[in-house]
């Protein structure tokens, strides 16, 4: 605990005694109710005549109890005016002028309070600067922290969305076979020992399939166990003399339908439609001459070849640039931009019809029908009923599957004698 010099109230620190001193000298208290009054002598004596009219004219005080200095408590009784005067009045100057002893005051830049002491006007300042300080600081801190918070919070948000794309590119990756989990080869011994596993493959024929598997590949040449050939044999044959609700029927070349295998199913259709495409192309002799080195139908990992070869020709750089330039030894989905780079580079003219939005009702495709019915209807057969056409039949790509257009049909409509539908014969490579 400390006392004050001057106005004797106990306080709690040093710190606070210094905070209240140059306050105590700057505003003296009267001596009997202790308020504060005006600085200078005057203002005192007015406070007490006015307050405290019992009590007498100033420098008298209260019955048995003399007077004490409002500046340093000291008892003066009748002269404590004088006694101010004297010992205080350099403290009762008006701010901004000298004592009249030629002493200077000195005002505060902060709370305009006037001092006399330089030195004490100093540590006066001091503790107003210490008072701000601690509180900017504390602002400081505080918005430090709150940015320091943000940043993390950022930097978190961040790491969470960039976890997130890495782990949906990798499940796309999967999903188009480029994720470097192996190609044709890898799958079909995969699920042959799977099959074993589940006694629905005996081992001798598991490595029987094998090794035709590895002859197969070392060859470059597809096995022809998935092909199926007659397709359209049979579909002409059927809606000669079976399906009697169809008004006209067009039908492709002759194609053989290839499906998947253990080696491919799941992500091979787009190469086994290719297989189809090219068993008819090779049936035509208008081709014979862009496939004298392509005369049997190629595997699977040999079509990743030739689609590579067609690459490094220069065509599509960019849907090159897709597979990083590589297919062999992948699943990698491939659709109708490589098989058109595979053809063109075979030296055979191709063109790819896109249509990239529906074109009527309920996101259904009429304009395609149309294009479809054009290019097979252009051989009309004399008018009749089922025409085996010379076209090739169409390589078609949409969202999920790519099937072989092989034909289409045109059911009538028994009460208005028009056309309600177009039918089409897919060759799915998935079934």
């Amino acid at each position: 605990m400390v006392l004050c010099d001057v106005c004797g109230q106990v306080l709690p620190a040093e710190a606070a005694a210094r905070r209240r001193l140059p306050l105590c000298r700057r505003q003296p208290r009267c001596p009997l109710c202790l308020a504060a009054a005006a600085p200078g002598c005057d203002e005192l004596r007015r406070h007490l005549e006015k307050a405290h009219p019992e009590s007498g004219p100033p420098g008298s005080s209260r019955p048995g109890a003399p007077l004490e200095c409002p500046f340093c408590g000291e008892a003066a009784g009748r002269e404590l005016e004088e006694h101010v005067r004297e010992r205080h009045g350099h403290l009762l100057g008006a701010p901004g002028t000298d004592t009249g002893n030629g002493e200077q005051l000195y005002e505060c830049p902060m709370c305009s309070l006037t001092c006399t002491d330089i030195q004490i006007l100093e540590e006066h300042v001091n503790l107003h600067l210490e008072e701000h300080s601690f509180s900017e600081g504390g602002h400081i801190r505080d918005l430090e922290l709150a940015q320091q918070l943000q940043t993390e919070e950022d930097k978190w948000r961040r790491s969470e969305e960039e976890k997130r794309e890495r782990e949906e590119f990798k499940k796309l990756q999967r999903q188009y076979g480029l994720d470097n989990s192996g190609g044709y080869k890898q799958q079909f011994l995969k699920n042959m020992e799977r099959e074993v596993d589940r006694g629905r493959m005996q081992p001798f024929e598991y490595h029987k399939r094998k090794a035709d598997m590895m002859e197969s590949l070392a060859f470059g040449l597809d096995d022809g166990k998935t092909r199926t050939s007659g397709v359209i044999e049979a579909l002409c044959k059927y809606y000669q003399n079976e399906n009697k609700d169809v008004r006209h029927v067009w039908l492709s070349a002759g194609v053989d339908h290839f499906h998947s295998s253990l080696g491919d199913r799941g992500w091979g259709c787009g190469y086994r439609n290719f297989q189809m495409l090219l068993s008819s192309l090779l049936q035509n002799s208008l081709y014979r001459d862009c496939l004298t080195d392509t005369t049997l139908i190629p595997s699977i990992p040999k079509i990743q070849s030739m689609i590579e070869d067609a690459w490094r020709e220069g065509f599509d750089p960019h849907g090159a640039s897709h597979f990083n330039n590589r297919l062999h030894g992948s699943k990698a989905w491939i659709g109708a931009c490589e098989i058109y780079s595979l053809l063109t580079s075979l030296r055979m003219k191709c063109q790819i019809i896109d249509f990239h939005k529906p074109t009527g009702p309920m996101g259904t495709h009429p304009r395609l029908f149309e294009w479809v019915l054009h290019y097979y209807s252009t051989d009309n057969g004399g008018g009749a009923k089922v025409v085996c056409t010379s076209k090739p039949p169409i390589y078609l790509q949409h969202q999920g599957s790519l099937p072989c257009f092989s034909g289409l049909n045109i059911r009538e409509d028994s009460l208005k004698d028009t056309f309600i539908a177009c039918l089409w014969n897919l060759l799915d490579a998935n079934h």
